[in-house]
């Protein structure tokens, strides 16, 4: 019976590469308004999770980045929108000791004006 338990001991121990368990969405703002992104991974070790803009960490007073899950995720809210300088696509980068993972999502900001109503009222 020693066998099987310890081969079962050295597979729960191997390292595994970052994978997300929550991406992302597209999101659509306007301009004055707010944007949030979550994005979070698993792995082992326990991968650290990043938000870049044009390849860059973000870094702007207008850029929240609250992290939880220990760095294993991150919400990035935007606030205000401006537009067009928001208007980009944003990457959340999941990292640890044994590899590097990217998802993208795409922000759109829209100007507050000539916005179409919705429910006809």
């Amino acid at each position: 019976m020693p066998g099987p338990i310890s081969s079962r001991l050295l597979s729960a121990v191997s390292p595994e590469p970052p994978r997300f368990i929550k991406e992302p969405k597209d999101q659509i703002g306007v301009s004055g308004g707010v944007a949030s992104f979550v994005c979070q991974a698993t792995g082992d070790p326990k991968p650290r999770v990043t938000w870049n803009k044009k390849g860059k960490k973000v870094n702007s007073q207008r850029f929240e980045t609250i992290e939880f899950d220990e760095s294993a995720g991150a919400v990035l809210r935007i606030q205000p929108l401006r537009t067009p300088r928001d208007e980009n696509v944003y990457e959340c980068v999941a990292q640890n000791s044994v590899g590097e993972i990217t998802v993208h999502a795409k922000l759109t900001v829209l100007r507050g004006i000539g916005l179409p109503r919705v429910g006809g009222g």
